[in-house]
């Protein structure tokens, strides 16, 4: 980066800092800290919503996901929006009658005590692995530039993130997250055109998009009903609609995000209007990196995108070797630029024979270089290395090909995107905590000025806590699909357990809470023994607690008390 993309990128930061100070003071007590004074308007929730959910894994993994995988991708989302109805019409009204700080202070109104504990617990397992990942996200783009040790960058930043949110609490949160969405959409967007300026004069945009059609990057919907395949039209309607419901119903970072609004109406319109906007943000996310894709068809990419693992590859017993798959991949790649040539002038001359026969060239050469690269990754693994690259896919095509100034600008929207995922989870780990543990538990007669004060500590320590496990998040793979993946282990589970106490009333918190714990089960079941596709272990871990209480509650003599239902 010049001198002048670190400007740029210290002046983004530095304004999203002051802005975030500016709008938090004043919050004196708890339920400012924690809930804003419940004063947010329903586009400042929408916003928050959004912020919280996409942090820099959404711009550094998502684009990459595309360039190996496609867009397929998009079709996770497909049940959000049904989601959001549900929520709006069901939660919202609920928590706003009870007055609660968190969605679990509902579960021992409408259970008990160790039903609450226990569903907060998970939640925070589960969400505070979660910020480790968003905290490795950006520490890969530092170790990039820097040349630093991933686990120094890590610390770096997660130190960063930890000092700024605990200063203001979630009003800071709530509105630094409506000035940072907007600063990532404009990079994002600023990016998009780039990549498409970046073609050569004779490829247009629609160009572009046959390139990607002809390349099996353009699969968004596909409708065959398969429970191993990771992502189709069903897995993503029905299982994205139970990861959502449960992410956005059960999750304290999402849930306390609309806790926030002054009444029912504005959390409503606040829900609705992220399910509305979810979906075509990320699909354009997804298209930027098949644009990205597109544009190393025709400019050669390197084999390995980590430009700190080849390094130390060349430099190791196994450089000839790798020299060799360089050789190979170079070749591939001018195969693919013959045959992508012929292919686009047999699309323009009609000649349907030509076309057919130049796309599956296009097929066989993509298939060699994905051979490759997998050899390639199979090298580094076995030379102790990183092996997986594509989060660095983009960062990759940003620090080479974006113009100065604007290398700058889109660091400080991955890195914005960062700090408002990683402040709006540390500030829902934070409620939790006190809420549902602390002040529950242990200490239920402190006056006002101790809850703050240990609530900002309690934000500090889930922030050194997220820095410890991003120690270890290079090790997981694709980060937009290990973050998923992390939660649909325990969100089943937590869906069940609202489920059954909106809509289940004779269930008791006895059969509830070992529900809960043969849910969990059934889900590291799926996760460890078998090939089901994540996207369905909030099906399965839903169904188990539910059908498993509904079963359990007559052998149990338990039911909720009518005040509580």
């Amino acid at each position: 980066m010049t001198t002048f993309d670190w400007i740029v990128l210290f002046l983004t930061l530095a304004s999203i800092v002051l802005y975030g100070i500016y709008k938090g003071r004043g919050s004196k007590n708890i339920q400012g800290y924690l809930l804003a004074d419940r004063k947010m308007k329903w586009y400042v929730i929408a916003f928050s919503i959004m912020a919280t959910q996409a942090s820099a894994i959404t711009f550094t993994s998502t684009p990459g996901q595309a360039f190996v995988d496609g867009m397929r991708f998009v079709q996770f989302y497909f049940g959000l929006p049904l989601a959001m109805v549900i929520l709006a019409v069901t939660a919202v009204p609920i928590f706003h009658k009870l007055g609660v700080y968190t969605a679990y202070e509902y579960l021992e109104h409408r259970f008990d005590l160790k039903t609450r504990v226990l569903t907060s617990l998970i939640f925070l397992v589960s969400r505070g692995l979660a910020v480790g990942i968003t905290i490795y996200a950006p520490s890969i783009i530092l170790s990039v530039m820097l040349g630093w040790d991933i686990r120094i960058t890590s610390t770096l930043i997660g130190g960063a993130i930890i000092i700024y949110t605990t200063t203001g609490g979630v009003k800071s949160v709530s509105w630094t997250h409506v000035q940072q969405m907007f600063i990532i959409m404009s990079g994002m967007l600023i990016a998009f055109i780039i990549a498409v300026s970046l073609l050569p004069e004779d490829v247009s945009f629609f160009d572009a998009l046959r390139v990607a059609g002809a390349s099996g990057k353009l699969n968004a919907v596909d409708f065959t009903f398969d429970l191993d395949n990771r992502y189709n039209f069903w897995s993503g309607l029905i299982g994205g609609m139970f990861v959502a419901l449960a992410y956005f119903g059960t999750d304290q970072s999402q849930v306390q995000r609309y806790l926030t609004g002054q009444s029912v109406t504005e959390s409503r319109m606040g829900l609705l209007l992220n399910g509305m906007l979810k979906v075509p943000m990320q699909f354009f996310i997804l298209l930027l990196g098949v644009l990205v894709f597109v544009f190393y068809q025709f400019e050669k990419p390197p084999l390995v995108f980590n430009p700190v693992e080849t390094q130390a590859i060349a430099a190791s017993e196994y450089s000839e070797v790798y020299r060799q798959l360089e050789e190979q991949y170079d070749d591939a790649f001018h195969s693919k630029q013959s045959a992508i040539q012929e292919y686009l002038a047999a699309r323009q001359s009609g000649n349907e024979a030509a076309t057919a026969e130049a796309k599956q060239e296009i097929a066989a050469a993509n298939s060699i270089s994905s051979s490759l690269r997998l050899q390639a990754a199979e090298l580094l693994q076995k030379n102790g290395q990183d092996s997986n690259d594509t989060n660095y896919i983009f960062l990759s095509f940003v620090l080479k090909y974006l113009p100065t100034g604007l290398v700058g600008l889109l660091f400080a929207c991955i890195f914005a995107a960062t700090m408002s995922s990683t402040s709006g989870e540390l500030s829902a780990l934070a409620s939790s905590t006190i809420i549902d543990v602390y002040k529950r538990l242990f200490n239920r007669t402190a006056d006002e000025k101790h809850y703050l004060v240990v609530s900002r500590a309690a934000m500090a320590l889930w922030g050194v806590y997220g820095i410890a496990f991003a120690q270890f998040a290079s090790q997981l793979g694709t980060l937009v699909e290990a973050v998923n993946i992390i939660g649909s282990l325990f969100y089943g589970t937590m869906l069940g357990v609202f489920l059954l106490a909106f809509y289940f009333k004779r269930v008791g918190g006895t059969a509830t809470f070992i529900a809960a714990f043969v849910g969990e089960a059934a889900v590291f079941s799926c996760f460890m023994f078998t090939d089901i596709s994540w996207l369905w272990y909030n099906v399965v871990g839903c169904g188990v607690v539910v059908g498993g209480a509904v079963l359990l509650n007559p052998f149990l003599n338990t039911k909720a008390s009518p005040e509580k239902g």
